[in-house]
């Protein structure tokens, strides 16, 4: 554990991973996986991203962020590119298919399928070169990738203010009373388990839109939308309204009827950040979620999953 810093008055008001990165000399990308992970404390408590510091406040953090190389081309990861250009990438990732290096996952990542066939040096972040947004590790389907600083840059903004659309298809456990609703609540590292994630107060605002699209015996089909981009946000909304997303052991449990969590993001809509096109995309269902749908609408058609 670093020596308690006191926060000086130039400070206040700062956020809590910038702050770190100025006192330290660190990336605020480096810092910012240590917030993620609970590495940092403000008065003893682990701080959120977007914590604000307050003149006074204690700091400490343990440890120092983890020096992992660049991540590097790697031709025989398999994806599937839907669209290409100068200036965007779209890909449709399969489910198991981890976007960019980190903790457990070195490589074997789209990122490193990525660099195999496009140039992506100094876009973004140098350890996710390109990535403008995620999926998670078993979440398949859509996500937009820059070609270039420009891009990029145009790209995170338009996430910012809410207008890339991203539609997913979800299963979730039980019925929602309501056919149509919005999950409106903050989410953050969950205090039990830093590997998850949790509906608390303090957390990065986040907004989740869903549909009843379809109901069986004990499921319904979702339409989702994603008006905000946390990490697992639509697992952990749709689990706070006693939903789970099928599949999901993290925010639900084992159900032998698929073999992961029932979720894809089936369509991409945004702006091309060159031409000013407006640009859509929709991935059908693959192959294993679209045999678990069989057997939902049909119990008696039910064959194991993949």
């Amino acid at each position: 554990m670093s020596e308690p810093v006191v926060v000086p008055e130039s400070l206040g008001g700062e956020r809590v991973d910038r702050a770190v990165a100025l006192l330290t000399g660190w990336s605020r990308n480096a810092v910012r996986e240590m917030v993620e992970r609970g590495d940092v404390l403000v008065d003893g408590a682990p701080a959120t991203r977007s914590s604000r510091l307050v003149a006074g406040a204690t700091l400490e953090w343990r440890g120092e962020p983890a020096v992992a190389p660049a991540p590097g081309p790697e031709p025989d990861v398999e994806f599937s590119v839907v669209y290409s250009d100068d200036a965007v990438i779209v890909v449709d990732k399969p489910a198991g298919l981890v976007v960019h290096p980190g903790a457990g996952h070195p490589h074997g990542t789209l990122v490193g399928g990525l660099l195999a066939q496009f140039d992506l040096a100094g876009v973004g972040d140098p350890m996710r070169p390109g990535v403008v947004h995620r999926l998670d590790r078993e979440t398949s389907g859509l996500l937009v990738v820059a070609r270039t600083a420009h891009a990029y840059d145009e790209l995170v903004a338009a996430l910012a203010t809410h207008t890339v659309a991203r539609r997913y298809v979800a299963v979730v456990r039980g019925i929602p009373s309501a056919t149509r609703g919005t999950v409106d609540a903050p989410i953050g590292r969950s205090p039990r388990s830093p590997t998850r994630m949790a509906v608390r107060t303090g957390g990065r605002e986040a907004r989740t839109h869903y549909e009843v699209v379809e109901q069986f015996a004990d499921t319904a089909r979702l339409a989702v939308e994603l008006e905000t981009g946390r990490t697992h946000q639509i697992r952990v909304h749709l689990a706070a309204i006693d939903h789970p997303v099928l599949g999901d052991t993290v925010y639900g449990q084992v159900d032998v009827r698929v073999a992961r969590p029932f979720l894809h993001a089936a369509e991409l809509e945004f702006t091309h950040p060159v031409t000013g096109e407006a640009m859509a995309f929709a991935s059908p269902l693959p192959a294993d979620l679209q045999r678990a749908l069989a057997a939902l609408a049909d119990p008696r058609a039910a064959t194991p999953s993949d």
